[in-house]
């Protein structure tokens, strides 16, 4: 009978702690360090713009320089494109291979999207739009109709992906949603945008709740199989892509798409992750619950995210571990090819639908806040300057990099040959893997170091260490009007005061949503504000003197939602 008190009692206390923080656990979020060692967070917002002005320097000297060239092929619009290299020295690239066209949607992509979200105008630089040129990944010659990661199918014989794995399909159409919610009056956006939304809507009409397929032919509008794994997690990108049209545009069956996309990714009874996509479906799940009042299984997906899948592509998720002193948890990749091997790009793009996810569900912000600072700590060690010499597969080769391109992965052993015996961590990449001839500096990676302005137009560090000031609407895309939203994370054992910098035009109220307070009023500075042990603040700056009311779970101000109440 004692023993059955005791039970009673540790649930009662359980519960009683769950409800007293509001916080939600992650179990592999909880394996990770408080603060990572060794501790130092690079700029990454100076790296993303050293990247853009480097890698687009069409004149740029050096082995293997530029990393830019011009493709005149024009294939699908009369235009011509840039095109930027993956990998450093990939053979099958540059305006002498293959005629200039094999350049991947990832790689332009993301690097218009990261220097933007830093604050580049990428539609009007050097003369050249660099924006208007993502048009020609716009597959109308094939009749696909939606971007792909190349602009022709002769570059499925090079690589790259082109219809045969979903996820390479599925992901262009993500980047360019984010794009064109920073340029939406960019010409023929919006109907190339629609077009996409349609033809992601009757795909998952025809799939009724069924994902479970290797790729989705846009073209013939049917599932495919073939040796790739089936990838029932791009219903999280059909589902991120449907909601945002949704909102851009208004219709009604968009929502309804969006919602069945949700369902089907739901209703999965293992971890459907492969790549890169649940992130997005956790967000879209957090955000719909919060603006449509639905149910979703926020929770089911973030675990999702992070845990590793159990079959096909075994162990996909986010990494947890120190390496001989090194913590390199919060990078994404394998969790267990040769012990653990993460990505750069990865880990990047997680950040950009995982950081706003909070606004619409704070009961994850301190596991957040915790697994953010782990991922921005181990990022820099992808770069050859901030990892040791003795931890690099090619450090002697280090130059070519300019300080910009990082490695393409960490590994935990290494995967070359005479390599075996460098200790963990391991900074290398798959370049020369991918095709003859390709040399060994094609492990730096171009493709996911242009990702880089997603970490930096979300991170900023603050006058206490440790304690990061995470953006939660700089990624956060076709949102509502909101105010400056960030969440700062305390993982030290004692209490720590924090400034909070002000950088509006009028005075404002600073409110925390995770205690329904407000910590100081009629700021027009900076102030000071105190947060518990290992615990989070998600701090609004509301206008001082605005018109509060309550409506259902959502309070406003000035008729703007400041926070969705649970």
């Amino acid at each position: 009978m004692k023993r059955i008190c005791l039970v009673f009692t540790l649930i009662i206390v359980a519960l009683g702690s769950f409800a007293q923080s509001g916080q939600r656990k992650l179990q592999r979020v909880e394996k990770m360090a408080y603060i990572p060692q060794p501790y130092g967070i690079i700029d990454y917002r100076e790296m993303a713009r050293k990247f853009d002005a480097t890698v687009y320097d069409f004149n740029a000297k050096g082995k293997y320089w530029p990393m830019v060239w011009i493709d005149s092929t024009q294939r699908n619009f009369k235009q011509n494109v840039a095109g930027i290299y993956t990998a450093v020295a990939d053979v099958r690239q540059g305006p002498q291979h293959n005629n200039g066209i094999f350049h991947e949607a990832l790689a332009n992509m993301g690097a218009v999207l990261g220097a933007t979200l830093v604050g580049i105008d990428k539609s009007s630089q050097d003369t050249r739009n660099y924006v208007s040129m993502l048009k020609n990944y716009f597959n109308s010659e094939t009749g696909w109709n939606i971007m792909m990661n190349n602009t022709c199918p002769e570059v499925a014989l090079l690589g790259g992906g082109y219809g045969r794995d979903w996820w390479y399909d599925v992901y262009p159409n993500v980047l360019f949603y984010a794009i064109y919610d920073l340029y939406p009056d960019e010409p023929g956006f919006g109907e190339m945008a629609r077009t996409i939304a349609d033809k992601f809507y009757r795909a998952d009409s025809i799939l009724k709740g069924n994902y479970d397929w290797s790729f989705f032919d846009y073209g013939k509008m049917q599932p495919m199989k073939n040796n790739i794994c089936t990838q029932p997690d791009a219903a999280a990108g059909h589902a991120w892509v449907l909601y945002n049209a949704y909102k851009m545009f208004g219709e009604k069956k968009y929502l309804a798409g969006a919602k069945s996309a949700l369902k089907a990714l739901q209703a999965q009874r293992k971890n459907p992750t492969y790549e890169l996509l649940m992130p997005f479906g956790a967000y879209v799940a957090a955000r719909i619950n919060a603006e449509e009042g639905t149910s979703f299984d926020t929770y089911k997906m973030l675990q999702w995210s992070f845990d590793g899948t159990p079959e096909c592509r075994e162990g996909w998720g986010v990494l947890v571990g120190n390496w001989n002193g090194f913590d390199i948890s919060g990078i994404v990749g394998s969790t267990v090819d040769r012990g653990g091997y993460g990505f750069l790009m990865n880990t990047y793009d997680a950040a950009w639908p995982l950081v706003p996810l909070v606004r619409y569900d704070k009961s994850y912000a301190a596991a957040i806040g915790r697994w953010m600072l782990n991922a921005a700590n181990a990022s820099k060690f992808f770069y050859p300057q901030f990892m040791p010499a003795e931890h690099q597969t090619i450090p002697e080769l280090a130059s070519v990099t300019k300080g910009v391109i990082a490695y393409e992965g960490i590994i935990k052993k290494s995967t070359y040959e005479g390599k075996e015996n460098l200790q963990a961590p391991i900074a290398q990449g798959d370049g020369p893997l991918w095709a003859p001839g390709n040399p060994q500096e094609s492990q730096f990676s171009v493709y996911g170091s242009g990702h880089v302005g997603i970490f930096g137009s979300i991170i900023d560090t603050t006058d206490v260490t440790g304690i990061l000031r995470l953006d939660l609407l700089a990624t956060d895309f076709f949102a509502a009007k909101s105010y400056p939203t960030y969440l700062y994370y305390n993982p030290h054992t004692a209490a720590k005061t924090v400034t909070v910098d002000i950088d509006t035009e009028k005075p404002v109220d600073v409110y925390n949503t995770l205690t329904g307070k407000t910590m100081a009023t009629n700021v027009s500075s900076s102030t000071g504000i105190s947060i518990p042990a290992r615990q989070a603040a998600v701090i609004v700056l509301v206008p001082s003197g605005g018109r509060k009311i309550y409506s259902g779970k959502k309070f406003l101000v000035d008729g703007v939602v400041v926070d969705y109440r649970k």
